[in-house]
């Protein structure tokens, strides 16, 4: 992906402003209390940290650390929190990893792991299937892989696997094979159009939803990083501390019930305890503002 001007720029912090799910319900579980520590492994554009800040009244800026992977937003982070506060350009397991080495702990961590407004609706950035745009689909722009070298150079088993793993796709084979016949791909328009032909007709959600989201996983690594980073957010959390984690897809989900499931279960060996019983959901009125949210599911534990 090509370096953004000024006017880019602008414009992803301007009209495209990220607008957070879930946020009373983080505000509620989370229950950020004054001069608590806070850690955002996915702060964006400040749409959560904004808050949850807010009620810490942090005046120590420095118990304030702030991630994101994407360029745009730490600029962003970097122009509003100035007086102190940690902000790290790094994927969140890259960071979690370094923090947990300097022995940080937190009383409050979010990780938010959806996509960003400001990702889907510059089509430069290669994410939106409804937007003509490069085939990039990466989240920090200083990596080599992207979409194009996935959809134009890898062979039909490798696409294959790609799609029906992190696309749960059940025409992944036909779909992988349309791919390789009409190759080059060029743009996102000409990837969707080509997922297409495999499912004529019309559907409630467009045919190429669910290869878009496989390309992407495996362009950012998204699910090797999550299921990598749980057990170290674990580590970084203080006695009483809490993590939440928001996922958008099963496959997301999956991973962080399975890690609550093994760490934050009914047992006397367990160090985590649930404060959610199962996955909590946008109401029907944020969903009305806010549709991205209809797909949020958050969980919540505390450290013991």
């Amino acid at each position: 992906m090509h370096q953004k001007n000024q006017n880019t720029n602008n414009s992803e912090r301007g009209s495209n402003t990220h607008i957070p799910v879930l946020l009373n319900e983080v505000l509620t579980l989370l229950n950020p209390q004054e001069k608590e520590s806070y850690l955002d492994l996915t702060a964006g554009y400040g749409g959560h940290a904004r808050e949850v800040i807010g009620r810490t009244l942090q005046v120590d800026r420095a118990k304030i650390t702030l991630v994101d992977r994407d360029q745009n937003a730490v600029d962003t982070l970097k122009s509003e929190y100035d007086d102190g506060a940690e902000i790290i350009h790094s994927d969140f397991l890259s960071a979690s990893e370094k923090l947990l080495r300097q022995g940080r702990r937190y009383n409050i961590i979010l990780a938010d792991l959806g996509m960003s407004s400001p990702h889907i609706n510059n089509a430069s950035r290669g994410f939106s299937l409804q937007q003509n745009g490069p085939l990039d689909m990466r989240m920090d722009n200083r990596q080599e892989l992207t979409a194009d070298e996935i959809v134009n150079n890898y062979d039909q088993t490798e696409l294959e696997k790609i799609i029906r793993a992190y696309g749960e796709e059940p025409k992944a084979k036909r779909i992988a094979k349309l791919i390789v016949e009409n190759r080059p791909l060029k743009s996102t328009t000409e990837l969707a159009t080509v997922v297409s032909k495999a499912w004529p007709g019309h559907s409630k959600s467009h045919p190429a939803t669910r290869t878009f989201q496989a390309i992407r996983i495996a362009v950012n690594g998204e699910l090797d990083q999550i299921q990598r980073a749980l057990l170290i957010w674990k580590g970084l959390l203080a006695p009483g501390g809490r993590l939440g984690v928001i996922s958008f897809h099963s496959l997301e989900d999956r991973i962080v019930k399975q890690f609550f499931t093994d760490y934050a279960g009914d047992r006397y060996d367990t160090d985590l305890q649930m404060v959610t019983k199962g996955p909590v959901v946008a109401s029907e009125t944020e969903i009305a503002h806010n549709p991205r949210a209809r797909s949020a599911k958050l969980r919540v534990a505390v450290k013991k």
